[in-house]
């Protein structure tokens, strides 16, 4: 297969991140699988003609269904609200169609698990859009784990700080109403947290947590535009139905123990997306704000000069990065969607499954829900009984 003929749901935040990694994946890495942009949908005929020329997609439709009697498109790129992951997820399934999903899955952890069998039993391919992976500087800190550099885990504490939502005039957004966005900062930034703790440390067996939704009620809004959105000229507020922070500590199946904030209401802090690891021969630390650099320190340097060590992730030793710019000219947050297609693209070449997949969004699901069910029964709860 030399091209991957791609019809994708969605086109406002996510769409334009989805969109900006397709068209430059072949300039920068030309030997794999490529691209093609056949068919972009969006409810709003106006919006999303907009979107399909400006971000070069052939065609643009109002009816995702149309994408899956097409001949032409290879798979789905869904990255519309959570609310119709499920819906396009089946339908492109048994349309046998490839499925690229954005966090979280769905919105409960039964419907991720009847997703995962649909596209498993379909025999396509599946991947759940978790970018955070693919930065450079995180996959040296998991090169570091498993060369056993940092030896023995004993700590992961991670958190997902912004402050979009501090005022109380904000208008009430999809991301605020359950029905639609699943919870919130919980399922929103936590589930990156889950993903990363999973990717670098492993399995999560048991979790307790707590939460809050400081603003109850919000204005209803008359637009919203990805993370904005506009009020209207009525005064009429309705409730908000998700978190605004949550809170949880978990332990691992390795015997680490890990602490795990997800909030937007953090003043000052506009995507301070963080993990902390420490072993027993040395820790790195990563913020995503900084998200070309690793801190790095291990216990073996000379007293005389131990400390954290700041490692720029751009030399061409480090993942992706020999595809890019000379050392030391950094990248940002649109090449870790980059990256993510570019696996996604490989998993096609080399026939096989991309990771992440669908088994990876169940697994941070079943920790999303675990947590829920902590904070309603004030107590732990075991992944297992979830």
């Amino acid at each position: 297969m030399e091209k991957l003929r791609i019809g994708m749901v969605g086109y406002k935040f996510m769409g334009k991140a989805h969109s900006h990694a397709y068209r430059d994946l072949p300039l920068f890495f030309p030997n794999t699988v490529h691209p093609e942009m056949k068919v972009i949908c969006g409810r709003d005929q106006n919006g999303v003609t907009v979107a399909a020329k400006q971000f070069g997609w052939e065609e643009y439709t109002t009816d995702w269904k149309s994408l899956l009697e097409r001949d032409d498109i290879d798979l789905i790129d869904i990255n519309a609200p959570s609310n119709v992951h499920k819906e396009i997820t089946i339908a492109a399934a048994k349309a046998g169609k490839h499925v690229f999903c954005e966090k979280p899955l769905a919105l409960t952890l039964e419907d991720s698990r009847e997703m995962l069998d649909l596209v498993e039993s379909a025999g396509i391919k599946h991947m759940v859009g978790f970018n955070y992976r693919f930065a450079p500087a995180v996959m040296l800190a998991k090169k570091l784990i498993e060369e056993g550099r940092l030896g023995e885990i004993y700590h992961f504490r991670a958190w997902f700080l912004q402050d979009w939502l501090v005022d109380p005039n904000f208008p009430l957004a999809w991301r605020l109403q359950k029905e639609i966005a699943g919870s919130g900062s919980h399922g929103d930034l936590g589930a990156h947290l889950i993903d990363l703790s999973h990717y670098l440390i492993g399995d999560i067996t048991e979790v307790i947590g707590m939460n809050e939704t400081f603003i109850k009620e919000r204005p209803i809004p008359s637009q919203m535009m990805g993370l904005s959105a506009k009020g209207s000229d009525s005064d009429k507020k309705a409730e908000v139905t998700v978190d605004d922070a949550t809170l949880f500590l978990a332990r691992f199946a390795n015997g680490a123990l890990g602490s795990f904030e997800a909030t937007r209401f953090a003043t000052g802090h506009r995507c301070t997306n963080s993990f902390e690891i420490n072993g027993s021969k040395g820790s790195v630390i990563f913020d995503f704000e900084r998200m070309n650099e690793l801190q790095v320190y291990f216990t073996d340097d000379k007293e005389d000069v131990q400390g954290f060590r700041r490692v720029l992730a751009t030399d061409p030793s480090h993942a992706f990065a020999e595809n890019w710019w000379p050392p030391g000219h950094t990248i940002g947050y649109e090449h870790t969607f980059i990256h993510e297609m570019v696996e996604l693209m490989e998993s096609f070449r080399q026939d096989r499954q991309p990771v992440p997949n669908f088994r990876d969004g169940v697994k941070c699901q079943e920790v999303l829900e675990a947590v829920d069910l902590s904070i309603q029964n004030r107590q732990w709860i075991r992944i297992s009984d979830v």
